[in-house]
């Protein structure tokens, strides 16, 4: 007995030690919501479309810097784009995800990449598709709406990543806008309560602005990420009134990190401790490092 106790406590330590595990579990979850109880539920070829197009976009990338294939991340953008983003065609899907994995790897600076991959290539592909391609709030009812707040606050809380404060960071301050409008224009409070039940945007808090690979690294400059997001999201959709408008906000504000790493520095995060082999590297980060560096060419493992 307690030695399988202590075997399930291995285990579950080295589960935690990757954050996006728990990332995978809870979009998959948000993902069987989506498709369960929401109208607005994308059609049956946005995940396979979407996973594609991830997948080609990461192995693309990983040979271009002689870095291992890492599926974690192209899977969690793919389930990302695939709870989001709906669409006419699979193509939006697969381009959306294709866009957002591939731009990690060619935008980059300090070997951090600046967009979140998913807010990236839905915004793109938006853009680009018109009315084609859109971003739909996506109400799935109270309940579920309670079930997918657990999964993303847990998913938060349980993970290694301790992006917690960001997200809690950008709610607050959506909210405080949402009611501010509401006193501002005489509206009922029953308009921006509506406005934060809304899966789209637990999504966005939780699973979005919260991505550790492409927001400040230290706490101060994550709160004022989140602050400068939620305030860029609420005058988009005061002046546009446009869906997606976090997503938008998200894609505009994203160079501020490079200037909030500057003024506050801190400790970089890796989804899991990089492991150096004899001839190359497992990090795609560190890969994409040493490609530049006068050292013995890397060779993918």
């Amino acid at each position: 007995m307690l030695g399988t106790r202590v075997s399930w406590i291995g285990q579950l330590a080295a589960f935690n030690r990757d954050a996006r595990h728990w990332q995978i579990l809870a979009l998959t979850g948000l993902f069987v919501l989506a498709n369960t109880y929401s109208d607005f539920a994308g059609r049956p070829l946005a995940l396979p479309a979407a996973f594609s197009g991830a997948m080609l976009a990461q192995l693309i990338g990983s040979k271009a810097v002689g870095a291992t294939f890492q599926w974690k991340s192209a899977l969690i953008t793919s389930l990302s784009v695939s709870i989001l983003l709906r669409a006419v065609s699979p193509w939006a899907w697969f381009c959306a995800a294709f866009i957002g994995v591939g731009a990690k790897f060619a935008v980059r600076y300090n070997n951090k990449h600046i967009f979140n991959p998913a807010c990236l290539g839905i915004v793109s592909v938006s853009v680009v598709a018109g009315a084609d391609a859109w971003v739909s709030p996506g109400q799935w009812g109270t309940a579920p709406l309670f079930a997918a707040f657990a999964i993303g606050f847990a998913a938060l809380v349980l993970s290694s990543a301790k992006r917690l404060d960001i997200a809690l960071g950008y709610l607050g301050f959506h909210a405080l806008a949402l009611f501010g409008w509401a006193i501002y224009y005489g509206d009922p409070f029953a308009i921006p309560l509506r406005a934060m039940q809304n899966g789209a945007l637990l999504v966005f808090a939780f699973f979005m602005i919260t991505d550790p690979r492409s927001t400040p690294d230290s706490r101060t400059g994550r709160i004022l990420f989140a602050v400068s997001v939620a305030a860029l999201a609420s005058y988009l959709g005061w002046l546009t009134n446009m869906p997606g408008e976090p997503l938008y906000a998200l894609a505009i504000a994203a160079p501020l990190t490079l200037f909030l790493d500057r003024i506050f520095p801190a400790g970089r995060f890796e989804w899991s401790m990089p492991v150096k082999l004899k001839k190359g590297y497992l990090n795609e980060t560190e890969a994409s490092a040493c490609r530049r560096s006068a050292d013995a060419p890397v060779t993918a493992h």
